[in-house]
């Protein structure tokens, strides 16, 4: 199909196109119980990543004492401050609550990386383990901090291709266990990420083009080699898996906290999105949490909707933004994603409400409200979900505008960046 036959079975694409902030409603989400008929994935799937990261916790604290006895996990932070700054400049009322979840204060690699591509390593060190009977099952998982794993996975390498946080999640932990990693990172990934990746013994192999061509090169590099296992952000099931186990972890916040979630007091949930693996889990993992009382929307920049043009299409990765004229450059690099990966466009299509855009202009203005109501400090593309309430309100979104709602807005990385580049971006407004 033409763009411009596109663009009349799809009035919204001409908003698109212009680059403008938009919301989009997605019109075949249904109830959980009927979505869940259409994949192959469960609750069983996610009690699996749970229990499996579960029995990697004394390795995770042994090696990195800043995590919680080896959980990685972040706070569920409420910002009424935020709340009122929202309020007050875009003249809407936001009922109900605001809570920010500080994955920017995750450990380890500081964003919601940390989830899925912390699981996935460890899940193929557990293999690799088991494979050569290396593995003592009177023993807890510390064993895996000793000369007899490392000098294994030392023989095993890992590769991924990366605009930054999942590289960086990848590559840490995967050279702390031992192996030979390598992130192919592309053209928009920032340059104290690379730096700090090769402190680490990671190789970064660095690209001109955009993250699909770091992805391309990294898969092609890693099929040649029997040894090197590829991390693929737009097809693991394995890293969606370890983003779900978010949903428990979230549920379990919500109920310390005596927050209800139910029909009369609905879950609304805002997730910044690249090519869609970590929204895609965590969003798969609130819905089997909390089923049809939870509402999730994506939050992509006005120049890189990759999600939002393939689901709306119905095309996912045989469309991308390049086909409607956008040009993938925005300052939230790691949501600079020209194609979105099927695998979550279409495992989402029962169960996502919506996906909306952010123009860049407005991250750098939500980055310092939120550092001058709050102190919390987020990096550029972790503050598209801040503005979800707004968009979801101002659209009425179905029982968005409900006095007992909570709004949940996802902080997706942070604390890693430099204190330099983070005043940079503060300042940007001031330019």
């Amino acid at each position: 199909m033409t763009q411009s036959e596109w663009l009349v079975k799809l009035p919204l694409l001409q908003s698109v196109i212009k680059k403008k902030e938009v919301i989009w409603c997605n019109p075949l989400v249904e109830p959980v119980a009927a979505g869940l008929l259409k994949t192959n994935l469960s609750k069983d799937d996610i009690a699996d990543a749970s229990d499996r990261l579960e029995r990697f916790a004394p390795y995770l604290a042994k090696v990195f004492p800043d995590t919680d006895k080896g959980i990685i996990e972040s706070p569920l932070t409420p910002i009424p401050k935020m709340k009122q700054e929202l309020e007050t400049v875009h003249a809407v009322n936001i009922p109900g609550r605001l809570l920010l979840k500080q994955d920017n204060a995750l450990p380890i690699s500081g964003s919601i990386k940390a989830r899925g591509g912390i699981y996935e390593v460890l899940k193929h060190a557990e293999t690799l383990a088991i494979n050569s009977q290396l593995l003592d099952y009177a023993k807890d998982y510390s064993q895996f901090d000793t000369p007899a794993f490392r000098e294994l996975f030392a023989k095993h390498k890992i590769a991924v291709g990366s605009t930054g946080n999942l590289g960086l999640s990848i590559g840490i932990m995967s050279a702390k266990l031992g192996f030979d990693v390598t992130v192919h990172m592309s053209a928009d990934a920032k340059q104290w990420k690379k730096d700090l990746l090769r402190s680490k013994g990671v190789h970064v192999v660095e690209y001109i083009d955009d993250y699909s061509k770091a992805v391309e090169e990294g898969r092609r590099q890693a099929e040649a080699d029997p040894s090197c296992h590829f991390v693929d952000d737009e097809n693991s099931t394995d890293l969606f898996m370890g983003y779900a186990v978010a949903g428990e972890r979230v549920a379990a916040q919500l109920k310390e906290q005596n927050i209800t979630v139910d029909q009369a007091h609905p879950l609304f949930v805002y997730l910044p999105c690249g090519v869609g693996g970590g929204p895609g889990g965590v969003a798969f993992g609130l819905k089997l949490a909390f089923g049809d009382h939870v509402h999730c929307l994506f939050a992509e920049p006005t120049h890189s909707p990759c999600m939002m043009i393939g689901m709306m299409t119905g095309m996912h990765d045989q469309v991308s933004v390049a086909d409607f004229g956008l040009d993938n450059k925005t300052a939230a690099d790691g949501l600079a994603v020209g194609t979105a990966s099927a695998f979550v466009g279409k495992t989402m299509e029962p169960f996502l409400t919506g996906c909306y855009t952010v123009e860049d202009q407005t991250l750098f203005t939500l980055l310092k409200e939120l550092a001058d109501s709050e102190d919390i400090w987020l990096e550029p593309s972790a503050l598209a979900g801040m503005i979800g309430p707004v968009h979801g309100i101002k659209s009425k979104l179905p029982f968005a505008d409900f006095k007992d709602a909570t709004h949940l807005v996802w902080g997706t990385g942070g604390n890693m960046v430099p204190e330099d580049e983070m005043k940079g971006y503060y300042n940007h407004m001031r330019k």
